[in-house]
């Protein structure tokens, strides 16, 4: 169950309208790596999840990041301004918000392709999910800083740092549930095949940097380590 608070989890505003700049936001707000991807993706993982605290933890991230969408939405409403006026050439992604959304946020991404459920990562497996939740948290947290990177407009700036600080603490969460199932699915019996040992070294001439001798399932050190 959900419940809508109809205060936004951090303000949001922006100094000027920015039609060009909500047209790459939008990247966030339906694109493969944003926020509408994270949370449906956590929400379908979480219904195979027998682990009733990591299943909250999906479930609480999942509506965490629905409403970071509407963060990003927000946003995207507000650059886009009050008056449709194209003013010129429109990049891809903003044809739409200009005839077919009355420039309300819309479901795409940068480019103006809708959001896709093939975005979506779900396998069954519990260590393939977190992993694959992992990615998703650094490859949102390496957009979000491209887009930091190309906008001047301190407000927007606040969200996206805001944000980007959220991913880091999702990326933290998931890595102390990964730690709680070690040896568990595809976890289990890990590099006990031969051909697990195997380095095939094929650039030629060249030094051997890696070595898969003594295969180590993967783990993460403790979010309380020094090191």
């Amino acid at each position: 169950m959900f419940k809508h608070d109809k205060n936004l989890l951090e303000m949001v505003r922006v100094e000027r309208p920015n039609p060009q700049y909500a047209t790459m936001l939008q990247e966030q707000l339906g694109g493969s790596n944003g926020e509408l991807k994270a949370a449906m993706q956590y929400i379908s993982q979480s219904f195979r999840i027998k682990d009733p605290e990591i299943k909250d933890l999906f479930l609480d991230i999942a509506s965490e990041e629905l409403s970071h969408m509407e963060m990003v939405a927000s946003s995207v409403n507000l650059l886009n301004g009050h008056d449709i006026d194209a003013g010129g050439s429109q990049p891809s992604g903003n044809i739409e918000a200009n005839v077919l959304t009355g420039l309300a946020p819309y479901l795409t991404n940068g480019s103006g392709v809708p959001f896709s459920a093939a975005y979506v990562n779900v396998t069954g497996d519990l260590p393939a999910d977190i992993l694959s939740n992992i990615a998703a948290e650094q490859r949102a947290k390496v957009v979000y800083e491209y887009l930091h990177r190309q906008i001047n407009d301190k407000y927007v700036r606040q969200m996206i740092d805001f944000l980007l600080n959220r991913e880091e603490a999702h990326n933290t969460m998931f890595r102390q549930a990964f730690q709680k199932i070690q040896a568990t699915g595809s976890n289990r019996d890990w590099g006990v095949d031969e051909d697990a040992r195997l380095y095939f070294n094929l650039s030629s001439p060249g030094v051997n940097h890696f070595s898969v001798s003594n295969p180590q399932a993967p783990s993460f050190q403790s979010s309380n380590s020094t090191q």
